[in-house]
């Protein structure tokens, strides 16, 4: 999926209204996504708590949605932008790029309760692209 200009312009101008409720997001993402989906916990056994609200599930979730936020801005060359995260999360972290779609998922959901009135079949698509070339371009240094 190749995003559009048009999709650039409408993931911008979302993000642009979420931004002061992107650290909540990303708690409620990364919460959803390790109660949903029990099996991505695996990269997380070093944590003395998992579940929703824990402190390290705050904190990586605040990091993981600003990363987000960084790749807005860089939505004109996501490889080159996250060519750091996407080395650390194949050799050092060793993370299996399928759960950049299951947390992409996440996210989504998490925006739609936020921002129900907002989060429209045409935000929802381009946002949904958007993650998908997150995702993939993330997923780069696999290969």
């Amino acid at each position: 999926m190749t995003l559009s200009a048009k999709d650039k312009a409408v993931v911008k101008a979302f993000w642009a209204k979420i931004s002061s409720k992107a650290d909540a997001i990303g708690v409620e993402a990364l919460g959803r996504m390790l109660t949903v989906y029990p099996q991505t916990k695996t990269y997380f056994g070093h944590w003395s708590d998992t579940s929703v609200g824990s402190e390290p599930v705050a904190k990586h979730g605040k990091t993981v949605i600003r990363a987000l936020g960084d790749a807005v801005g860089k939505i004109d060359d996501l490889v080159g932008g996250l060519a750091e995260l996407s080395t650390l999360h194949a050799f050092k972290l060793r993370v299996d790029p399928g759960n950049f779609k299951i947390l992409s998922h996440n996210i989504l959901v998490a925006m739609a309760v936020n921002f129900p009135a907002d989060f429209t079949a045409e935000v929802h698509v381009s946002v949904d692209k958007f993650l998908a070339e997150v995702s993939a371009a993330l997923a780069v240094k696999y290969r």
